[in-house]
């Protein structure tokens, strides 16, 4: 696949051909979805806590009598019964994660740029450097690039003028090549790639 490659002032700088194992294969809606949920799973805190009857500081006295009280057979005050004792069954700190062989996840970003190749949502740029880091001058180049939300993959270093006037822009995200994923791929409505991310990534999946 061909596609033609821009400036940042939207000016034609050449063309490009996109490799068709990683840009031409037929969209796995699976494989897509197994990934973003492994995405999403990983990235829950897993901090929320609530104290079980153990944790209560209260007497473990018994409160009355077994028997001649004419009242339940209570044992304690900790327990779920009474106002501000322990929680049954409640949230504990853990790990959210689950397992996803890195084959999968390779092969889920392969067909989540193949889904957005297809759907004609992938802009090719020269490269994302700007003179001076200043939102009004990115927000005119976007302008005439009709971006208005998508996520912008570098090279291995993101040039300092033009992360500093992308940070401010609504619905826009800058990653360097190797924070790439599904996820932020999907979310998006077009995906740019500078020439030298294009490289990276093909080099990544000789």
């Amino acid at each position: 696949m061909e596609l033609k490659m821009l400036s940042l002032d939207g000016d034609d700088a050449g063309a490009v051909t996109l490799n068709k194992d990683i840009f031409g294969l037929e969209p796995r809606a699976d494989l897509i979805h197994r990934c973003v949920v492994w995405q999403l799973a990983k990235r829950r805190a897993g901090t929320h806590k609530v104290k079980n009857r153990a944790e209560i500081a209260r007497t473990g006295k018994k409160l009355a009598a077994q028997k001649g009280t004419g009242g339940a057979r209570h044992g304690s005050h900790r327990v779920n019964l009474f106002r501000g004792g322990g929680r049954s069954f409640g949230p504990v700190v853990r790990s959210h994660e689950i397992g996803l062989p890195k084959k999968v996840r390779s092969l889920a970003l392969r067909h989540a740029l193949s889904a957005k190749a297809r759907d004609g949502g992938i802009v090719v740029l020269n490269e994302a450097k700007l003179q001076e880091g200043k939102t009004r001058i990115l927000n005119e180049r976007f302008a005439k690039l009709d971006i208005a939300n998508a996520l912008i993959i570098d090279g291995a270093e993101i040039d300092t003028n033009f992360r500093n006037a992308a940070r401010n822009i609504p619905h826009v995200d800058v990653l360097p090549v190797a924070g790439i994923n599904v996820y932020d791929i999907l979310r998006h409505g077009k995906l740019v790639l500078t020439k030298a991310a294009l490289d990276a990534l093909e080099a990544r999946f000789k």
